[in-house]
């Protein structure tokens, strides 16, 4: 059911009063009318009106202040001034100043009408603006999600129904795979999407760091805190806190993060005044949550607040179809950043690209093309411009060893890096662009150790 406008008729006749809202309320409209401006105001500051017809003079206000005190208080609200003594300078002025209309008595109704029906359809319009804009901005978000293949298809449709149902999600994949890209869509795809999206990475902080980071702290609190800070948690009220590898979090600040999710307040480090929130928590892992709770490693009341709903990223060899995608769209975004006119990839080249089985996911691909636009002098990117490694596997299947499987691929590759490395896996995990985490997994079940 549409809510009606509603209008104010502000003037010290009480016939006016009378006559105008009687004409409006047959329109549909809820209708108030005030005798002065300063009950207007008090009415206004509590409940704004869509549309004010307001005389320029009042026993206790000028239809000037009326005006900008209303945008003041609405900037949306669209004001008609009224006046017996009309001027074409007191017109424009209250144009200036953001009128909608300026109008002389005295009045007709069908003009009245016709005001009011054109400042509510002005005021439609503007919104329905907004609303395409926000849409439009939740469809970027979504477009920054580059793909067409089922498991992508699949990620968009549960983006799209999980987005406007205000619960916590987890999102649990692999690291490279766009945790932070959903994470962004669902905010801006919800109720909470002009509120603010605020981010933090839970993995190789301090217990203290994390704590005075995500809590905030009074001045004094300890030494150095010669200010109070807000901390993230706080600051992202309204809106949506997005906490990457949740995973990595230490045991006694999960206690502290489960109580926020229970009480929906926070305490700053030396506080003694809780402070009330509104959050949406989505949650991000690379880890198995479910295996690190059976591990103790991480609380099962936390898991289970943040496991409202769970999102499972597929990792890039799981949708091998969108490489060539992804490809173009970071060949663009490179071209344009490094002011190099890179059109495209060779066929040969992307065939090879296809081939490997991204141990670092869509992060991994985009470093590789990263790396090819900002070294290669052609239009289109080469083999030669890919990193030796890339090479050197094409050169493996021209030598006769035949069609490799993807894990047969990838074994070698992680090997042949670390043998470079001399067994540095702090370089190596630097070099393949996953975490150390990954490398040692991926190197216990190739044997690589």
């Amino acid at each position: 059911m549409t809510i009606p406008m509603r209008i104010a008729i502000v003037d010290d006749e009480i016939t006016v009063c009378r006559r105008l809202s009687h004409a409006l309320a047959k329109e549909g409209y809820l209708v108030e009318a005030f005798t002065s401006g300063q009950a207007f105001l008090d009415v206004m500051s509590r409940s704004p009106f869509d549309v004010v017809f307001t005389d320029l003079r009042l026993p206790d206000f000028d239809g000037m202040e009326i005006l900008s005190r209303t945008k003041a208080l609405r900037a949306d609200t669209e004001v008609i001034v009224i006046t017996g003594f009309g001027s074409i300078d007191s017109a424009i002025q209250a144009i200036k100043e953001g009128a909608y209309y300026y109008t002389t008595k005295p009045l007709r109704l069908n003009e009245i009408r016709a005001l009011a029906k054109g400042a509510i359809e002005k005021l439609m319009l503007r919104e329905e603006n907004v609303r395409l804009r926000e849409a439009l901005k939740g469809e970027d978000q979504l477009s920054a999600i580059v793909g067409n293949s089922p498991p992508i298809q699949s990620l968009f449709s549960m983006i799209q129904k999980v987005a406007p149902v205000d619960c916590n999600v987890l999102l649990q994949g692999a690291s490279g795979t766009g945790k932070a890209l959903v994470a962004r869509a669902i905010h801006q795809l919800s109720p909470r999407k002009s509120r603010p999206f605020v981010s933090f990475n839970c993995g190789g902080f301090t217990e203290e760091l994390i704590s005075s980071e995500l809590f905030g702290y009074e001045k004094g609190s300890f030494t150095g805190a010669t200010v109070s800070k807000v901390g993230l948690l706080e600051s992202g009220s309204g809106g949506t806190v997005f906490l990457d590898e949740v995973g990595e979090m230490p045991f006694s600040m999960q206690v502290k993060l489960l109580h926020v999710l229970q009480e929906k307040c926070i305490l700053r480090v030396g506080g003694i005044r809780p402070i009330d929130l509104d959050l949406r928590i989505i949650a991000a892992t690379n880890r198995d949550l479910k295996h690190e709770v059976a591990s103790g490693n991480f609380r099962e009341d936390l898991f289970f607040r943040l496991n409202v709903v769970t999102i499972q990223l597929p990792q890039l060899n799981e949708r091998k179809e969108d490489i060539p995608l992804l490809v173009k769209h970071f060949i663009k975004k490179y071209s344009l950043a490094f002011h190099k006119p890179v059109v495209d990839i060779q066929s040969q080249a992307l065939q090879l690209l296809i081939n490997y089985s991204y141990p670092g996911n869509v992060r991994e691909l985009e470093n590789i093309i990263e790396r090819a636009v900002a070294l290669t002098d052609s239009d289109h990117i080469r083999v030669p411009d890919l990193p030796e490694d890339l090479q050197q596997l094409e050169l493996d299947i021209i030598q006769g060893e035949g069609l490799l499987s993807l894990e047969e691929i990838e074994r070698r590759h992680i090997a042949r890096v670390l043998e470079k490395t001399g067994y540095n896996k702090s370089l190596t995990a630097q070099i393949l662009n996953i975490p150390r985490t990954t490398l040692w997994r991926k190197m216990k079940e190739y044997k690589l150790q």
